[in-house]
């Protein structure tokens, strides 16, 4: 197991939830300070540069999903039939110690342009720790890489998400006298049927051709209104996510939203916003996309890869990566490494 000892630390730490984010950043931090590089930035999130004038960087999240019981000892790497099991093993722990072993590898006085490793907390959950670099005004390299699982296929882009949850106000009254009350449940359904014909109008006609389901989607998941059948609901509260495939569509979105609310009394409240992109990078054959978000979405100004371990195990039971998987990635990271510093 000596030949895979990064990612059998990395998994030793509990970072569900962050709760040893600490630990690991500290262990990182010194890891690369070993190899020369300096740190840029560390509070919960870990910024590390090497060499001058850096075109290219990496990002991994530190933090992993909970697991089930079913999973046996989650918290310690364990190598059979060729695989290596443990929690976060693939989402993204693996790509993290590609990124390490990697690097460990790399004379960087030989090459022209120097790199940064970016390291966040809280993915899992709302992208706290990216965000937070975002905010804090981060010029990031040309080429950035998100190591999350792709199975060693390399993707340039992938859908944005805007989500909202937004109340109904009515007024409650007996339904054997619905005229004196305001229906929150009718208001929600009225507004859900016009943004539905806005939807199908203006917004699914728009085909990208890079995803796998071209278009902007709409979903309505969850919608709550009323206390009883026999009285006129005074809320309703509904949840709707956009898979967004083109950027226009956001703002087309958001305005009629607002118009929706006004008409039929609601408020409204964006939880997520992400932007989606699909990057043509010269050294890459073609442009695909990914069906899962990443922090690449919170990222501008530089052209994205998301390239990492595989089979793509994340959130599962047994979460693995095969051998020969992590050390193609290693040689996949060293590749663009030498195309862009050299």
């Amino acid at each position: 197991m000596e030949e895979f000892k990064i990612l059998k630390d990395l998994v030793r730490f509990n970072t569900i939830k962050d709760k040893e984010n600490k630990e690991i950043i500290n262990y990182i931090e010194d890891y690369l300070k070993s190899l020369g590089f300096k740190t840029e930035y560390k509070t919960k999130d870990l910024i590390m540069s090497i060499g001058e004038n850096p075109k290219l960087g990496f990002l991994g999240h530190t933090d992993t999903v909970e697991y089930i019981d079913e999973f046996k000892n989650p918290f310690d790497l364990t190598l059979k039939d060729g695989y290596l099991y443990g929690l976060g093993s693939c989402d993204m722990k693996g790509g993290i110690a590609a990124m390490l072993d990697t690097v460990s590898q790399i004379n960087f006085s030989k090459l022209k342009s120097g790199m940064k490793l970016y390291f966040t907390y809280d993915e899992e959950i709302l992208f706290t720790g990216v965000q937070e670099i975002v905010d804090n005004n981060e010029k990031f390299p040309d080429i950035m890489i998100f190591g999350e699982p792709t199975n060693n296929v390399i993707y340039t882009g992938h859908k944005g998400l805007l989500e909202y949850e937004i109340y109904f106000k009515g007024l409650k009254a007996h339904s054997s006298n619905p005229a004196k009350g305001i229906s929150a449940n009718m208001n929600a359904v009225k507004f859900l049927n016009d943004l539905d014909e806005f939807y199908n109008n203006e917004i699914k006609k728009d085909e990208i051709k890079f995803y796998e389901i071209p278009y902007t989607t709409m979903n309505v998941g969850i919608i709550n209104g009323g206390t009883a059948k026999n009285s006129v609901p005074a809320f309703c509260n509904v949840s709707i996510d956009f898979r967004i495939a083109d950027e226009k569509h956001v703002l087309k979105i958001i305005n009629k939203i607002d118009e929706l609310s006004k008409k039929y009394n609601a408020e409204v409240n964006i939880i997520e916003k992400t932007m989606p992109f699909a990057d043509d990078i010269d050294f890459v054959d073609e442009i695909k996309t990914t069906n899962f978000m990443t922090e690449g979405g919170k990222v501008s100004g530089c052209k994205r890869i998301i390239l990492g371990t595989g089979p793509v195990t994340a959130h599962e039971v047994n979460e693995n990566i095969s051998v020969e998987s992590y050390r193609r990635l290693i040689d996949q990271y060293k590749d663009i490494i030498y195309k862009i510093c050299k």
